[in-house]
């Protein structure tokens, strides 16, 4: 199974040509021109919304993202995205781009024109001429990994999600990061990816884990994976595709994991996970995704197992909205009116469930059940 699922990245990453496109931005901030990378889903539409990912790193990190995002939006479930990426390597500009104060550990006087190209020049010249979501990414290795934590001291962070690869921190940084995180009432996703066991990693790597770990914010996703036989160049291999599980886990389906240790556990309405999903979806990524139906099979069943009998209203609610020609929102209102102990509004619902198209699990068979019991019972 492993290796079909690399064989198949592999493939997307042999037929990226077609997507992909270089040139060279004459940049006004740096007073030099820097080679940039940019891909867009071949569908790629103005009727829609696509976040954006940049990649420092450009020459080691661009095709293994843009592989990883084309893989996941083709077979996981997360929004197409529109990447651009920024080559470093050439007279090894990395350093220069991403140099910081050995004493301070601020950017140096390049570090921050650097800065301002990619915040004042790169992502508003991506904003205005393509239809960008508000949800950015951005993605570093080593000096460029430590290099992405600036963006979190502007007074409103850039980016909503951060992916840092054995993060070469400057002096202070595994403080002033969680500190600064502390203070953040936005949705932020921080992901540290790291080579090696706990022995091998860094003093103030592991500081720095400890300190947002600390936190306990539910704004704040963090996660530090570790990967004890991976090293420096193959821990990327390694990492991204975890990363990118987590920070678009709300778009993949609810899984019976989910269900179980976060639904079920729950002491709020089962509803209300459910409308957070997708509340957090439009306000992240700027437009509503359709609730999917497994999605409402899950909170269905998790209604009925722990007796949440008003979750099954806005639920039925919901399913007319998103299925309308099914009998769905009519069956689930049935039963919502049965277990309040209202059969003459049950019976008329379930008459109506019967008369509509069967959805899933649900047929016209099951209806008719439920309304021949009803007559049984109290004689309609």
């Amino acid at each position: 199974m492993k290796r079909c699922l690399f064989l198949l990245i592999g493939l997307l990453c042999f037929n990226l040509g077609a997507q992909v496109k270089k040139e060279i931005f004459e940049s006004f901030k740096l007073q030099e021109r820097r080679n940039v990378s940019y891909y867009f889903p071949e569908d790629y539409s103005e009727e829609k919304k696509y976040p954006l990912i940049l990649v420092l790193d450009a020459e080691y990190l661009f095709d293994q993202v843009v592989a990883i995002s084309k893989f996941n939006s083709q077979f996981q479930g997360m929004p197409q995205t529109i990447i651009v990426g920024i080559d470093q390597l050439e007279d090894e500009q990395r350093w220069e781009d991403c140099a910081f104060d050995e004493a301070s550990g601020l950017p140096s006087e390049k570090g921050k024109l650097f800065f301002e190209f990619l915040g004042m020049e790169i992502i508003p010249y991506l904003d205005t001429q393509y239809s960008t979501a508000p949800f950015k990414m951005i993605i570093g290795y080593d000096v460029t990994a430590n290099f992405i934590n600036y963006w979190l001291f502007k007074e409103r962070s850039l980016f909503n999600s951060y992916v840092g690869i054995s993060p070469l921190l400057a002096p202070e940084m595994e403080s002033r990061i969680p500190e600064r995180l502390s203070t953040m009432d936005k949705h932020i996703f921080y992901t540290i990816i790291a080579a090696g066991n706990r022995d091998k990693i860094t003093n103030n790597l592991l500081q720095l884990d400890r300190g947002i770990k600390s936190l306990a914010k539910e704004n704040i996703h963090y996660a530090l994976d570790e990967y004890a036989d991976a090293n420096e160049i193959s821990v990327i291999t390694y990492g991204l595709g975890k990363a990118w599980e987590r920070t678009f886990k709300m778009f993949k389906p609810i899984s019976p994991k989910e269900y179980k240790t976060e639904i079920l556990t729950s002491d709020e309405p089962v509803f209300k996970y459910l409308e957070d999903r997708y509340n957090m979806i439009e306000e992240l990524f700027g437009f509503q995704k359709p609730v999917e139906l497994n999605d409402i099979m899950a909170i269905y069943a998790a209604s009925l197992k722990k007796d949440d009998v008003e979750s099954l209203k806005p639920l039925a609610e919901l399913c007319k909205k998103q299925f309308p020609d099914t009998m769905l929102g009519f069956y689930i209102e049935g039963e919502y009116y049965e277990e309040l102990g209202e059969p003459k509004k049950a019976f008329k619902t379930f008459e109506k469930a019967f008369q509509m198209k069967e959805i899933d699990f649900l047929t016209k068979d099951m209806a008719l059940e439920k309304i021949d019991a009803l007559k049984a019972d109290f004689g309609y």
